[in-house]
């Protein structure tokens, strides 16, 4: 266990170049079906991108090229069935394997929903007939399960998750099932995949403390100390003060964080971004710690060079959606954000005549699409050191 005391208005800028070796622009195609606003949630597969849109509750579907292919419409997942619908309530999606493949599954509480590429449903399963929310751990035979409940006799005890193996089942961190009907939180427990296999980061309910989960055990990797001016009491989850005012603490005391919005390691370098409801302007929150030189990197002051064509990597500091969303995936050695049309149209104004030179993508989108166009995916390959 490492301990590691962060202040994250110490870290500085970097140019892009200096952070990452790849940067690639992808425009989401804009059609009358495909069109969205913003991405909730990002998945990869069978060379797609996969993404969930929380305002229309749609889960959209991708070429690598940002072609579009299908879309399932949350609205319509239950037309005919009649004991669910007009009931469905869904968050997200996962990729889970079915039948020697893998499908795209939708839970809505009483069934697992599972489509296709081309959106079409293939199966639809009992959710008590299927863990929806397990998650293999990369590279190994265990699982993780969260929210995973023990019973003994007539008494249940529920747990944050536990570590499922052929030989054992190892759960972690209870909590009173009740919790959210007697109190309001502004997080909660949250696990980050960052490609080495069999491990994974948690994060617990209001925690600054990264634990490493493994298939047979979950052992604290990082302590993070932070300064006072960002610090939640120490008594937050436990003094009864701040039951059912946990959002009035927040807004009086803007510059506390109050929770870790994603951290993963890749290679010497660990990427976190707290979260706060003070803006961006006024407190840097998303930074890069060289756990070999200690020194940070502010992710939200890259300066654009030739790499990304002179074009910001994220829209921090201009508009919201990394600061909102942060990197919405680790896959293959890449990190995942967006930004809006609007925001790209914007920065490519501000380059004037000093940027003539574009992708082939990037090219096409400037002649054919517009400020209100579907959002660009940004894909960063960072540098091993």
């Amino acid at each position: 266990m490492l301990t590691l005391r962060l202040n994250l208005q110490d870290a500085r800028g970097a140019s892009v170049s200096q952070v990452f070796e790849n940067v690639n622009f992808i425009p989401l195609e804009t059609t009358k079906e495909s069109l969205f606003g913003n991405i909730s949630q990002l998945k990869t597969l069978k060379g797609h991108y996969i993404i969930f849109d929380y305002d229309t509750r749609a889960v959209l579907i991708f070429s690598s090229t940002g072609k579009f292919r299908a879309k399932i419409d949350g609205r319509m997942i239950n037309e005919g069935d009649t004991e669910e619908k007009g009931k469905t309530q869904f968050y997200g999606f996962e990729i889970r394997p079915h039948q020697e493949d893998s499908i795209i599954a939708i839970n809505s509480n009483k069934h697992l929903h599972c489509f296709n590429l081309d959106g079409k449903r293939v199966a639809k399963i009992l959710s008590k007939d299927a863990y929806t929310r397990d998650m293999i751990l990369p590279g190994s035979d265990a699982k993780v399960r969260p929210g995973y409940v023990r019973k003994l006799g007539n008494d249940s005890t529920h747990y944050e998750f536990a570590i499922l193996t052929k030989t054992d089942t190892l759960p972690y961190f209870p909590f009173d099932i009740d919790r959210y009907k007697k109190d309001e939180f502004w997080d909660g427990a949250k696990f980050f995949s960052y490609g080495i296999p069999g491990e994974m980061f948690f994060v617990n309910l209001h925690g600054f403390n990264l634990y490493k989960v493994t298939p047979s055990k979950l052992s604290l990797a990082y302590r993070i100390i932070l300064p006072a001016s960002n610090t939640l009491p120490q008594d937050f989850n436990t003094n009864p003060i701040y039951v059912k005012k946990r959002g009035e603490f927040f807004r009086s005391n803007p510059n506390v964080f109050y929770r870790i919005s994603f951290a993963y390691q890749i290679h010497n370098n660990l990427y976190m971004q707290m979260s706060c409801f003070a803006s961006p302007s006024e407190v840097k929150k998303a930074i890069i710690y060289n756990l070999k030189t200690t020194e940070m990197t502010s992710l939200q002051d890259l300066q654009p060079d030739s790499l990304s064509h002179f074009l910001p990597v994220n829209d921090a500091g201009h508009y919201y959606d990394f600061v909102n969303r942060g990197f919405l995936l680790l896959k293959d050695d890449y990190l995942y954000t967006s930004y809006s049309s609007l925001a790209m149209f914007s920065f490519k104004e501000q380059l004037g005549d000093t940027q003539k030179t574009f992708s082939p993508l990037l090219d096409e989108y400037f002649k054919t699409q517009n400020r209100k166009s579907n959002p660009v995916i940004v894909q960063l390959k960072p540098k091993k050191n």
